[in-house]
């Protein structure tokens, strides 16, 4: 029976990335997904007649440009096209514009509060100067601190280098930045709440924490380093929707002689005197490879795919305490027309953005409040984008798709299951936001797919509904994620390696922890990275 030089369990865009990487070395690689469809959480679906859903991942940014070009995946069709621009509506009426412009955001700022606009040069210089001391770190794998191997004390040193290359001043800068709260962050910067909660979304977005909440200004930075055609900070779409970056890289994967498998569901990893030798799929279907790799998260891996015996007790305990808490859910609507918001002047280009309407931290934490006490938010967070705006590809002409990623929405409710009735309770919280701002809004519905983190977690098989695979905080990074000692994308069982959001540098449509990986796993074979590109610095 054949065996596979490798196989990555899961299709979604880090184990693409992966499975490309690995066969464009000359392995004979297999991708199993149990979907019939590849994407994982970056999927285009078309769940009523002519809209395409962006149903769970929505925005692209974060993805490395580094893979983009040596995975040639313009070649396989994809362009990501810039946001315009965005707004945050406030409660008396008035809105917060974002513009590409750096100039007329500073304007916009000025029309609330002119030591605010001052204080924006200052906040984007310090953040920039943040981004540029951790992106060289994300193409990079993390050091082991308790190893006397070359390579760990040559990341170590380069680590080191790194810090001591800052002044005493901007060292206890990024300590501080590192572990503090978006809000205590921004407070010294910024007076204005609008201001405040327009910055503070970037540090919450995919987490169980709020804006109060210690470890959210790295959150913060985690989503300022993507790019878009080498603009750093900016978001944008993938034309015909997210899923358009996992079909490029299926077809990249496959124009390499890849091999990808839908409807095959891994049951468990085949493990045999501690060496990973293949998996069962659910129906029992063995199949064999001489390594393999896993895109699930680590408690998806390792409590659910690997028996017990197999792993150390120590090991067993960090992944069960391993931080991974949903928080978030998603509704994507269908409507028949463009919604219309009163305080916006017509055709402008913040419709051609995300649109938010927390206006205040408080009303931010309020919302965790509830998350907290078990509940869905009742006056939610919600980061809303119009895609159709800018990719008019996703729904019939005159038509538009809304995606509405939603914070917070606990795993649980009140400590039970979610029922169908919660479900629709929370659609009705997002809603009902919605309408508050834009008349005749319910009326232009045509259809709705609602997400809690029970069909996240049931579809896409993120534990939790956790979109990060495991939550961006301080002692859950570098040489910490997912574990310490396990941070290299390697694991206590032979021949088994993880390439998940949950390995370092973490969660995002970003494609770094499936290239890292790739890049670990090809050293232990003495095979050539030559087709690998190094981080290029891009502030």
């Amino acid at each position: 029976m054949k065996a596979w030089d490798a196989i990555v369990i899961g299709g979604g865009h880090n184990g693409l990335v992966n499975a490309c990487y690995l066969q464009r070395a000359g392995l004979d690689v297999l991708v199993v997904e149990k979907n019939d469809w590849v994407g994982g959480a970056a999927t285009s679906r078309e769940l009523t007649p002519g809209f395409l859903y962006s149903n769970c991942s929505y925005v692209c940014s974060l993805f490395r440009p580094e893979i983009m070009r040596d995975l040639e995946l313009p070649r396989f069709g994809l362009q990501v096209i810039s946001y315009e621009g965005g707004a945050v509506f406030t409660r008396d009426g008035d809105y917060l514009a974002n513009y590409r412009d750096h100039d007329a955001h500073r304007r916009e700022f000025a029309r609330f509060s002119k030591r605010d606009a001052e204080a924006y040069d200052r906040y984007a210089r310090d953040v920039t100067r943040q981004c540029r001391f951790i992106q060289p770190l994300l193409m990079r794998t993390a050091p082991d601190p308790t190893s006397l191997k070359p390579r760990d004390l040559g990341e170590l040193l380069y680590l080191g280098k790194k810090f001591a290359g800052l002044s005493a001043e901007e060292m206890a800068l990024t300590l501080r930045f590192w572990t503090m709260s978006i809000s205590d962050f921004l407070d010294e910067y910024f007076e204005t709440d609008v201001i405040k909660a327009n910055f503070a979304l970037s540090g919450i977005i995919g987490t169980a924490l709020g804006p109060m909440s210690p470890g959210t200004a790295y959150v913060l930075l985690h989503h300022y380093m993507g790019e878009v055609d080498g603009s750093v900070g900016a978001w944008g779409y993938a034309r015909g929707g997210m899923g358009a970056v996992t079909k490029a890289l299926a077809a990249s994967f496959k124009a390499s002689g890849g091999t990808i498998r839908t409807g095959a569901e891994v049951d468990h990893v085949l493990v045999h005197r501690g060496k990973a030798k293949g998996v069962v799929l659910a129906g029992g279907e063995e199949v064999y490879g001489k390594l393999v790799v896993s895109n699930a998260d680590v408690k998806r891996t390792f409590l659910k795919l690997v028996e017990e015996k197999e792993l150390p007790d120590i090991f067993l305990r960090r992944v069960k305490n391993f931080k991974i808490r949903g928080s978030s859910g998603k509704v994507n609507i269908a409507l028949d027309s463009l919604p219309e918001f009163p305080a916006l002047p017509k055709d402008s280009p913040v419709y051609r953005g995300d649109m938010h309407f927390t206006d205040s931290m408080e009303r931010m934490e309020r919302a965790y409040d509830d998350w907290k006490a078990g509940r869905w938010s009742a006056d939610p967070f919600l980061d809303m984008v119009i895609p159709t705006t800018l990719d008019p590809t996703m729904a019939p002409p005159g038509k538009h798709f809304m995606s509405c990623f939603v914070q917070y929405a606990p795993p649980k409710v009140n400590g039970r299951d979610w029922t169908d009735a919660d479900r629709d309770g929370f659609a009705e919280s997002v809603i009902a936001q919605i309408s508050d701002y834009s008349p005749g809004f319910r009326d232009r519905i045509v259809h709705m797919e609602v997400r809690t983190p029970r069909e996240i977690e049931a579809e896409v098989g993120l534990t939790e509904g956790n979109i990060f695979q495991g939550e961006l905080t301080f002692d859950q990074l570098l040489f910490n994620r997912p574990v310490p000692g396990y941070a290299q994308y390697r694991s206590p069982v032979g021949g088994l390696y993880m390439c998940g959001s949950s390995t370092h540098p973490g969660g995002g449509v970003m494609g770094a922890p499936g290239r890292n990986a790739a890049a670990e796993i090809l050293r232990d074979l003495a095979k050539s990275t030559s087709h690998m590109s190094p981080a290029h610095d891009v502030i």
